[in-house]
């Protein structure tokens, strides 16, 4: 039985894991810290539960593919549950629109607070959806470094339509064009966000995003964003892959050039392949110590990181809000030229409210919620966090204050922070960006490293730094790319 070691227990890791053990490989997974999961962890505090990273969750089907792929019912595993409403938006003006799931009711609630109609609402999800269908097969669910993947017809018809993806101007001078309101703008570039970049630089093929929660959801786990992490755990011990936690890997062997193993806490630790779910610059940096790093990949530019308060709130602050909760910045552009050209935290922030409890009450004691308060900031590159946290909570505090006209300092109870520098140790990401490389850029999709090292014969890479990029949906997608490899390997 070939033996295949995991580095490291994010999402796509684990993803990786479960799909090698139902190939026949014998799995081993190291994790650096005491719990699975990355990103996808949780806190505890208080009596207060929060999801640590990614609250929003779409695409579960990748999820159910891998205990479907086991002969597993992942209903028994864990359930979820689509959301009639996706997002809450509220403007500094006092306008509000809900985001409802159903498209037509979405695109008449814009129409009911903007200068938009619904017919423009509808033909951009129609665009959107247009995207989705060309890049998906090709760009999202293969690999864009190897030749055979554009040797077949379906990617010749893609590349035919290469100019319907919109590549060659901004997110925000597409939406720009399709909409007359500066707040429906506004709504739409927001998606940019989603992997880490800024719709004034990124590509307007990024209007894809807003087709995956208008088209097949948005939902909430039963437990939490956590609970995910959990059931892939099960599944794979199910498989006999093993965890070694508190495990951090010091160094990828090698043998002219091919994979020998892992050294971890002093033992080595044979392997026939090694999959590095570790962000790409620390494995070539800290990993690969006798291999010379591919340094235009190195210094390709970060993804945005982000601040978060896990805050504990006593009484009726929130009865407004619901599950997912949006408050605009009066100056979306201020706002990103703050974040990536001068590198520090905008004075209004928009700031994102997310409350498990109005959904699982277990997740607070009773009469409490608890929000996860954040706010997208730049990478770390050495500013004096301790001053930009605190003033960002003031900012922060005030905005929300105003919004709900509720003193929101007064109802915290609990508090917990997580900056750039927590991120960077916390899940081994580098400058605490929280996906890999930004797509500021219309080539981004294809400077991705990709998941098979061209130089070091049976090492892959998976997770959200490494093609095909951020958020729980394309992380596990690039774990059936590399499981793809290592079954071509195996045969």
């Amino acid at each position: 039985m070939p033996k295949l070691i995991v580095i490291g227990a994010g999402v796509a890791g684990i993803a990786t894991a479960i799909r090698a053990a139902v190939q026949g490989y014998d799995v081993t997974v190291f994790e650096q810290n005491s719990y699975p999961g990355g990103k996808l962890a949780e806190i505890r505090e208080n009596g207060f539960r929060f999801d640590a990273g990614p609250s929003l969750f779409t695409m579960p089907q990748y999820v159910d593919e891998l205990f479907l792929l086991a002969g597993k019912n992942p209903r028994d595993y864990f359930t979820c549950s689509k959301l009639d409403l996706v997002c809450n938006y509220f403007y500094e003006d006092g306008t509000s629109i809900s985001a409802w799931a159903d498209a037509d009711r979405f695109a008449r609630e814009v129409a009911a607070h903007t200068a938009d109609n619904a017919v423009a609402v509808k033909k951009f999800l129609a665009k959107s959806g247009e995207i989705y269908g060309i890049t998906s097969p090709v760009f999202l669910e293969r690999s864009l470094h190897k030749v055979r993947s554009y040797l077949n017809l379906q990617t010749l018809r893609s590349l035919l339509r290469l100019p319907a993806i919109d590549p060659f101007r901004t997110m925000n001078e597409a939406n720009s064009r399709r909409f007359r309101d500066a707040k429906t703008i506004q709504l739409f570039n927001r998606y940019a966000t989603y992997n880490g970049s800024d719709p004034y630089q990124a590509p307007a093929t990024l209007n894809v995003i807003p087709h995956l929660e208008h088209h097949f959801g948005a939902w909430f786990p039963q437990g939490g964003m956590y609970n995910i992490t959990r059931a892939l755990v099960r599944l794979a011990e199910e498989l006999q892959v093993t965890f070694e936690y508190n495990a951090p890997v010091q160094e990828i062997m090698l043998s002219s050039r091919k994979v020998t193993g892992i050294t971890s806490r002093g033992q080595f630790h044979p392997a026939d392949a090694v999959v590095s779910n570790m962000d790409v610059y620390f494995t070539y940096t800290r990993l690969l110590k006798k291999i010379r790093p591919p340094k235009h990949i190195l210094r390709q530019e970060r993804s945005s990181s982000a601040l978060i308060f896990y805050w504990g709130i006593s009484g009726a602050v929130g009865e407004s809000l619901d599950l997912h909760n949006i408050f605009f910045s009066e100056d979306y552009a201020a706002e990103f030229n703050a974040i990536w050209k001068a590198q520090r935290i905008y004075e209004d922030p928009t700031v994102y409210v997310n409350i498990s409890a109005k959904l699982e009450a277990a997740d607070a004691p009773p009469g409490c919620e608890n929000w996860f308060v954040m706010i997208n900031v730049p990478a770390d590159s050495g500013q004096d966090w301790e001053q930009l946290t605190n003033e960002a909570r003031k900012h922060v505090l005030t905005k929300l204050s105003r919004n709900l006209g509720k003193d929101v300092a007064s109802a915290i109870v609990s508090e917990s922070v997580l900056g750039p520098r927590g991120i960077g140790k916390n899940t081994s990401s580098y400058r605490g960006s929280i996906y890999g490389t930004s797509s500021n850029s219309k080539y981004a999709a294809f400077l991705r490293h990709a998941n098979r090292s061209a130089t070091v014969h049976g090492l892959y890479f998976a997770g959200g730094s490494v093609h095909p990029g951020g958020g729980i949906p394309l992380a596990l997608l690039s774990a059936k790319i590399v499981a793809g490899m290592l079954r071509q390997v195996k045969r």
